[in-house]
């Protein structure tokens, strides 16, 4: 009987079973093999797609401008004013344009020969047909030989032919508008703010086209309309980036340069600067592309400051310059690197990582010399960035140290703060430090407290504000110190996640402004001296009430004004007045109170601090312009948001 059926399970896989799916309909059954998935970076990178096809036209010299435009309904359009793409019949299937060619066949374009582009971002000949695939509507205008023609798609499918529409004398290039579908996405939208980041960050990338950005969708931070054009590059690009961070160079270290002397088409631009302000970051771009992943070229760029640091460090009978190595470089380092090389390739479709390799010799023996002559040129900045550099390799090593002497002594004691009154667990899993405002509060909360798994560390007053104050401040603060030796991880370069004490770390302060202000004081602190502890979701607010409202054997908990004055109208199911309790601060509520309000997992909430969809840098931008040394941004700040305010009781 086995024998059987094996035989017939056999049998019923012959030629028939065989599927042959057309091109469009691979690509809807299996988007992730050409964007990835169908998340948002996904959806967002169809449009990125299409942009791309644009600035390959505008480095190879045909095009000048831009534009991006995302409307009310979704829709996405990408015009250019380049030379429009081809019309004529395919010479290999007459029956079709050019045009409907490359919207509706994978591997079809005009860049792998050559001949049409010394370098360009669309190496695969799939983007402008995965778009269209993934597409319930997509429509195609180009101008050409002063003649406008247009062709529309649905889901890769062609609604009729290539027609022309009129005469276009004073127009050219191409346009393309589509909508992405919804049987992919799902209810997925294209977010007007990552739209206009990269729009602005193709500027930069070329700075001979200007990008034009419009949008008809109102977020409520995102300009309506913008123009972007920046003579200085991927130089103009990290200055912004950086915003008013203190740097170690006065000027960053920023240039370009061909590969003519290695007999290949293409260029590298770069800059890079070092702050002690914020975490190091690098993104880098291959033919406009963005490399999120690095690659060949990244490895050059570093192999180049390396090697020319080194140099210096000798040159200058700096010793102590041969110990630092790449990862001393990228901390606090701020680094763009951008290249244009003839056929790249890369990991995978998305093209996330490069991976040729010529790129990496190429960019460091070009990046190299004009690093040593920049050091040379600017003694003052480069003693200042190896000063820098020799103390984080100093710091790396001191680290490495004490972590082989802490396997080494078992028996070694771990110092803790006075105040903190740990929990009995040994382990970090479950486990949660309440960092208290105030020692009254710190007393209600050792009574709500579950002692196995919760600790809990009162903190004097507000902390000090770590964008204001200077480096040398931060170690001799007192409560700084505590809340550090608490945790057990260091901070800032000595940081290190897996020497955490604690599973969740939860600022609890008072439901005031006061309370909020501290709380902020303290993400500042975590954000720029502990920014790998939020990464990995271990930050979170406590919500503690600001009422407890009272009637008869009925009692509840409310949050704020407007949820009291709601519950004063509606009653609470008791009889007899209703009996408000203002909680002035934590220390007014008794451990009940706390422990069901605020403590105990089962009933109280949280808020998980996250950085959202961090555009690198933006972030780091907005909490030294609030945050940081200088009023006149915070001021700036507030005129520009204050419209967004609703009117409040206080």
């Amino acid at each position: 009987m086995s024998d059987l059926l094996k035989t017939e399970s056999a049998d019923q896989y012959d030629a028939s079973s065989i599927e042959v799916l057309e091109d469009m309909e691979h690509v809807r059954l299996r988007p992730g093999m050409y964007i990835g998935g169908k998340d948002e970076r996904a959806l967002h990178h169809m449009v990125a797609e299409i942009i791309d096809n644009s600035m390959d036209e505008a480095v190879a010299g045909h095009a000048t401008w831009i534009e991006v435009e995302l409307h009310d309904g979704g829709h996405v359009s990408i015009r250019d004013n380049g030379r429009g793409i081809p019309t004529g019949p395919h010479p290999k299937d007459p029956s079709k344009s050019a045009l409907e060619i490359i919207f509706c066949t994978l591997n079809a374009g005009g860049k792998f020969s050559g001949d049409s582009y010394q370098t360009s971002g669309g190496l695969h000949g799939v983007g402008s047909s995965v778009v269209n695939a993934l597409s319930d509507y997509l429509r195609v205008e180009v101008a050409r030989n002063k003649e406008l023609f247009a062709m529309e798609f649905s889901r890769g499918v062609p609604q009729g032919k290539l027609e022309k529409i009129g005469a276009a004398p004073n127009r050219r290039g191409t346009a393309v508008t589509f909508h992405p579908d919804a049987e992919i996405f799902g209810p997925l939208k294209l977010k007007p703010a990552v739209l206009y980041k990269m729009a602005e960050s193709k500027a930069y990338l070329f700075s001979g086209v200007e990008i034009r950005w419009k949008t008809g969708i109102d977020d409520g931070t995102t300009p309506s309309e913008a123009k972007f054009r920046f003579p200085g590059g991927l130089s103009d690009y990290l200055m912004q980036t950086l915003g008013g961070s203190t740097t170690y160079a006065d000027a960053p270290f920023a240039g370009s340069v061909s590969f003519e002397k290695f007999n290949a088409p293409g260029k590298v631009e770069w800059a890079i600067n070092w702050t002690p302000s914020r975490d190091g970051f690098m993104q880098s771009f291959c033919n406009t592309v963005p490399t999120p992943e690095g690659g060949t070229h990244e490895a050059g760029f570093w192999a180049a400051i390396l090697k020319g640091i080194k140099a210096y460090g000798e040159l200058t009978n700096t010793k102590k310059a041969s110990t630092i190595t790449r990862e001393d470089l990228t901390t606090g380092a701020g680094a763009l690197v951008s290249c244009f090389i003839r056929d790249p390739e890369f990991v995978g479709q998305t093209k996330d990582r490069l991976a040729t390799v010529d790129a990496q010799r190429m960019v460091e023996n070009s990046v190299r010399d004009h690093f040593d002559n920049w050091l040379a040129a600017n003694t003052k900045s480069a003693g200042a960035i190896l000063d820098f550099l020799v103390l984080r390799a100093e710091e790396r090593l001191r680290r490495r140290q004490e972590k082989e002497t802490a396997r080494k002594s078992a028996t070694k004691k771990l110092r803790l703060p006075g105040k903190l009154t740990d929990c009995t667990a040994k382990s970090r899993e479950g486990t949660e430090l309440f960092i208290v405002e105030g020692d009254s509060a710190g007393g209600s909360a050792k009574g709500a407290r579950n002692r196995e798994t919760q600790a809990l560390l009162p903190l004097k007053g507000k902390i000090l504000n770590v964008l204001g104050a200077a480096s040398n401040k931060l170690t001799t603060n007192a409560e700084i110190s505590d809340l550090c030796e608490a945790l057990g991880c260091g901070m800032g370069a000595k940081f290190n996640a897996d020497d955490l004490r604690y599973e969740k770390i939860i600022i609890m302060t008072d439901a005031d402004v006061d309370g909020a202000h501290i709380a902020s004081l303290l993400m500042t602190f975590f954000f720029v001296q502990m920014r790998p502890l939020i990464d990995q979701g271990h930050l979170y607010l406590a919500c503690p009430p600001l009422y407890r409202l009272t009637q008869g054997a009925h009692r509840i908990y409310v949050p704020n004004d407007e949820e009291k004055d709601k519950m004063m109208e509606k009653g609470l199911g008791g009889k007899g007045k209703i009996d408000v309790q203002r909680f002035k601060g934590l220390g007014e509520m008794d451990a009940k109170d706390l422990k069901e309000t605020t403590m105990n997992p089962k009933t109280r909430q949280l808020i998980r601090v996250t950085l959202g969809e961090d555009v690198p840098g933006e972030t780091g931008d907005l909490v030294e312009r609030l945050m940081g040394k200088k009023p006149e941004l915070r001021f700036e700040y507030i005129q520009e948001n204050a419209r967004f305010v609703e009117d409040v009781d206080v």
